[in-house]
């Protein structure tokens, strides 16, 4: 991000000036539109560096520092916030706790967020590995919203996992 110059900062020879209200005063040379600028009160804020030539606006810094913060926080507060949700499977899970979990991955999944499956394998279960794998390929049968695999199925250990994602 660029830094903001104001007043004698500015080294373009000619700018474009605008005014508080956002109407234009014209193309001027840097000089005198800091002679405006002091005569108004207020400091020249170049807001545009990468136009030809350069736009700078008569305004009192500190409320331009502010309305920036304002638009910034704006943006932050529109973008959107995906959050990776994580259900825990078992290879001993029954059929019907498994459409219950189903049907939440379904919530979450229509709420735009990223669903982490993770199937955790204990003790002797780790040798049937297949299982796990099978388990975790029944259990996507059950999701009712449409999804991608976003991470494909893979083991770590003993837990099989995969990430799935809403379709857009």
């Amino acid at each position: 991000m660029l830094k903001t110059r104001i007043n004698h900062q500015i080294k373009s020879p000619t700018l474009r000036v605008v005014n508080e209200e956002g109407q234009q005063v014209g193309v001027m040379k840097t000089s005198e539109a800091l002679a405006l600028a002091l005569e108004h009160g207020l400091d020249l804020v170049e807001v545009s560096p990468l136009a030809n030539p350069p736009v700078a606006k008569l305004i009192d810094f500190a409320k331009f520092k502010y309305q920036q913060k304002k638009i910034e926080q704006l943006q932050k507060k529109k973008a959107k916030k995906t959050e990776v949700k994580t259900i825990w499977l078992s290879v001993r899970i029954s059929e019907h706790d498994m459409q219950i979990k189903a049907n939440k991955v379904s919530e979450f999944l229509t709420d735009g967020d990223l669903v982490r499956i993770e199937l955790r394998m204990r003790g002797r279960e780790q040798a049937h590995g297949d299982l796990g794998h099978k388990q975790l390929q029944n259990f996507l049968t059950y999701i009712t919203s449409p999804y991608r695999i976003e991470v494909p199925i893979k083991r770590m250990g003993g837990t099989w996992s995969l990430t799935i994602a809403p379709t857009k």
